[in-house]
């Protein structure tokens, strides 16, 4: 892997962690490749040495964990302060996840869980003592993620030019 470039196979082991890093192993990907385990193992240790690879993720069922309560808080930070509040809003608890979003005045998005709307209610509190302006408030019912698809597509316009 030159400069973060992927070839093929580095892109289909990609696609197939996504899909289940834990389920599936080295030599499960090998067979998909046709590929041996070993080979699978190096590439796997190159994308992760590289930062390419940052980690496996747990998805949870918050409401079956007992966290009914789904909600993105839509905020707005002061551009220079988007990134260290951000990252501060990590630490607030019923916070799953940030985004920091680089154009527009709702620039950073709070994924949060919790037991009830009061639960809520605090973390909304919690971000504005932060710093960052609460703009919109939205209930999620479901998040689907799934992998993605272009690490598996076929790179035919690459071969026909």
């Amino acid at each position: 892997m030159k400069n973060g470039e992927l070839d093929a196979v580095d892109k289909q082991i990609l696609y197939h962690l996504q899909r289940d890093a834990r389920g599936i192993s080295s030599s499960d990907i090998g067979e998909e490749l046709g590929l041996s385990p070993s080979t699978i193992r190096t590439r796997l240790n190159t994308l992760e040495e590289s930062g390419i690879v940052r980690g496996y993720h747990i998805d949870i069922d918050y409401e079956l964990a007992g966290y009914p309560l789904y909600t993105k808080i839509i905020c707005t930070a002061p551009v220079p302060d988007r990134g260290v509040l951000a990252n501060r809003a990590r630490d607030v608890h019923g916070v799953t996840a940030v985004r920091e979003i680089m154009t527009g005045t709702r620039n950073v998005y709070v994924n949060a869980i919790g037991r009830s709307h009061d639960d809520l209610n605090r973390i909304a509190g919690d971000l504005d003592e932060l710093g960052l302006d609460v703009v919109d408030e939205q209930l999620i019912r479901d998040e689907y993620v799934c992998p993605y698809h272009g690490f598996i597509e076929i790179e035919a316009s690459e071969g026909d030019e």
